[in-house]
């Protein structure tokens, strides 16, 4: 490992993990930096097992041994610093004790990651990054083949999704719409029935809609709130709605992306 102790909370090489908490901040300059925060030695294990490459790891002094494990030969810097200096860096205290910088991968484009695809969860504009890494977690945990995100979607690589998620961002194929059109077309191509899970006078019972799933499912989930645009469900082939009890009309979006994909997750 290339250890470097830093205890100066202006040395440049700690840029990477300024400002952590602004959420703002660091949603415009990751994406554009071309980097991505892992938090805890999890997470970083599991973004490293996916090919991905670390350009600096900042860690304390306890959590030396164990990321040195996960690191290996890597020769990126190991940056190890005193708590009080991670807090004041990056904004909160790294109970963890591990931080990596990573490389943010190129996307693909939607059609190469929907092929194939048997069931594909579908985000549009969610807001929050807890019900992304949320979410994607479901899609991980059950059976979902794909992801995509609409362009306006909270990050699924920033710090607090990567973690809710438990680092099954990195295990699931997904991808960014560019333009809605062609995204749609890119699932009718591969044979993909499109159902938007919302409220809807007309919407299927998703118990009814799972007893006679098709073959292959595209589900669109959309923002807290607010839930699908028109456009987006002018573009689904069936409306679907899960039957809800005691007044409540409606579940956490996380919540409902998982009871769905349950019900819809192929057999095998």
């Amino acid at each position: 490992m290339d250890l470097q102790h830093v205890t100066d909370i202006a040395d440049p090489r700690l840029d990477d993990y300024r400002g952590l908490t602004d959420t703002a901040l660091r949603a415009v300059r990751e994406p554009a930096e071309g980097l991505y925060i892992a938090e805890t030695a999890k997470v970083i294990e599991r973004a490293l097992t996916a090919g991905h490459e670390p350009r600096s790891v900042l860690v304390s002094a306890r959590r030396v041994d164990e990321v040195g494990r996960i690191i290996g030969k890597r020769g990126v810097p190991v940056l190890v610093v005193p708590d009080e200096v991670a807090e004041q860096v990056t904004g909160y205290q790294v109970h963890r004790g591990a931080l990596a910088a990573m490389h943010r991968p190129a996307l693909a484009p939607v059609a190469e990651v929907v092929r194939d695809a048997r069931l594909v969860l579908v985000l549009e504009d969610l807001g929050d990054h807890t019900n992304v890494g949320a979410a994607f977690r479901a899609a991980a945990g059950l059976g979902a083949d794909a992801v995509l995100v609409s362009p306006r979607c909270a990050d699924p690589l920033y710090r607090r999704s990567v973690r809710v998620s438990m680092g099954t961002v990195f295990q699931v194929p997904w991808t960014r719409i560019d333009d809605w059109e062609a995204a749609v077309g890119a699932l009718r191509d591969e044979g993909l029935d499109i159902a938007a899970l919302a409220l809807s006078d007309a919407a299927v019972d998703l118990r009814v809609y799972a007893a006679q799933r098709p073959e292959k499912v595209a589900l669109l989930l959309g923002a807290e709130g607010d839930g699908l645009t028109p456009t987006a469900l002018d573009s689904a082939d069936t409306v679907v709605t899960i039957p809800m009890a005691g007044g409540v009309d409606s579940l956490n979006v996380a919540s409902a992306a998982a009871v769905a994909l349950w019900s819809l997750a192929p057999a095998e």
